[in-house]
């Protein structure tokens, strides 16, 4: 695994999901507890939160994503999803990652490492990936 360290525009983005959460959450046991933020290649910056939900509603990076696309940003760099409560950096769950290959399979993904957050190819994160083409 390729990781890199963190630019000054990672950490931007860091803060964007970071804000995003706490300014949203429910707490501890609320149902939005996970914010996230995905950077355009033109710079821009584009943040969601999660919509958890019994049958299974979008994870942070989902909705992070289509807040990308429904602005006109067709190509993304980098992404990453944050925990409320100062939780820190979480890497993306199996299904983000299998979305991230699929349609974004060159963006950079911030994930928690034991030397500190890095980024890392999505590719890297899914390795043997079903590879799926809409």
């Amino acid at each position: 695994m390729d990781l890199h360290p963190l630019t000054a525009d990672d950490h931007a983005l860091i803060e964007l999901a970071r804000r995003t959460v706490e300014e949203n959450t429910d707490g501890p046991d609320g149902v939005h507890t996970m914010g996230a933020a995905v950077r355009g290649a033109d710079g821009r910056l584009f943040a969601g939160i999660n919509l958890y939900h019994f049958t299974g509603g979008p994870c942070a990076e989902l909705v992070a994503l289509g807040n990308a696309r429904a602005s006109g940003a067709r190509t993304l760099t980098t992404i990453v999803a944050v925990g409320n409560e100062n939780r820190g950096i979480f890497a993306p769950c199996g299904r983000d990652r299998q979305v991230l290959v699929d349609y974004y399979p060159g963006i950079r993904v911030i994930v928690p490492t034991a030397d500190g957050p890095r980024s890392v190819l999505a590719t890297d994160l899914l390795p043997g990936a079903y590879h799926w083409e809409p």
